[in-house]
């Protein structure tokens, strides 16, 4: 159990493993005023930098979860850098069916609705953790504007113009569902750019240092066309955001 290669390669610089910089991560734990020993629960935790930050910042505490190996072992590495290491803990494990063993303050899936099959379904294994009154965070693609075309879609990496919603369809979601949205915090086109450059440079490095390697037509094939691709449709038609939710 474990992600396929290919992520590990492209983001293996990366802290963060979506489009927010360090200081919108900042802003959104400065946003949540969140009480001293909040226990939190961060599913699909990537490499763990928002519950380590946040512990050495906000002294939350709490458990990630994530199916990468890589990224797992990274984000115990970070917790032992900042001093956090005894109140983050990181479990390799799959986060689509993992609830807490008690209620937390904080439940949160930042850019992995996949794990509970959308955002719906997200919503609903989140809650499985979250005591009365606490925050949920989803971190959730939606569209700029309106997609013109299939082609457009999947070129945002997307099946299709109905997998996203725009801003305000996405937020009335959120209430369909019965939560309010009482903070968020968006990715602009300098944290995508941040986001999504970083990657052709952990490409091309890997690349160089490993020419025979299987993977190396496909990471060649995919330096070759992704930026142009990024250019023509991500960065022009695909937002990102992190919603902070309280149940109504």
């Amino acid at each position: 159990m474990d992600l396929p290669r290919i992520f590990t390669l492209r983001e293996s610089s990366h802290r963060i493993h979506n489009p927010l910089t360090p200081g919108k991560l900042a802003d959104l734990g400065r946003a949540l005023r969140l009480a001293p020993g909040t226990r939190a629960l961060d599913l699909a935790s990537g490499s763990g930098e928002l519950l380590c930050t946040w512990a050495r910042d906000h002294g939350v505490t709490g458990t990630g979860v994530d199916i990468s190996t890589v990224f797992t072992e990274k984000a115990r590495s970070r917790a032992a850098d900042l001093g956090v290491a005894d109140r983050v803990s990181f479990v390799h494990g799959d986060a689509s069916g993992f609830v807490a063993d008690e209620p937390v303050g904080l439940a949160a899936c930042v850019g992995a609705t996949w794990i509970g099959g959308g955002v719906a379904g997200t919503v609903d294994l989140l809650g499985s953790s979250l005591r009365p009154g606490g925050l949920m965070l989803i971190g959730e693609p939606y569209w700029l504007r309106e997609v013109p075309d299939q082609e457009t879609a999947e070129g945002c990496d997307a099946g299709g113009r109905d997998d996203f919603l725009l801003l305000p369809e996405l937020i009335e979601r959120f209430g369909d569902l019965g939560y309010d949205v009482v903070e968020m915090v968006l990715a602009d086109q300098d944290s995508w750019d941040r986001y999504q450059a970083a990657q052709w440079l952990n490409l091309r490095r890997w690349l160089d240092a490993h020419p025979d390697d299987g993977m190396a037509a496909e990471v060649r094939a995919e330096l070759t066309t992704g930026p142009a691709r990024y250019a023509r449709y991500q960065r022009e038609y695909l937002g990102w955001g992190v919603f902070a939710l309280m149940a109504r």
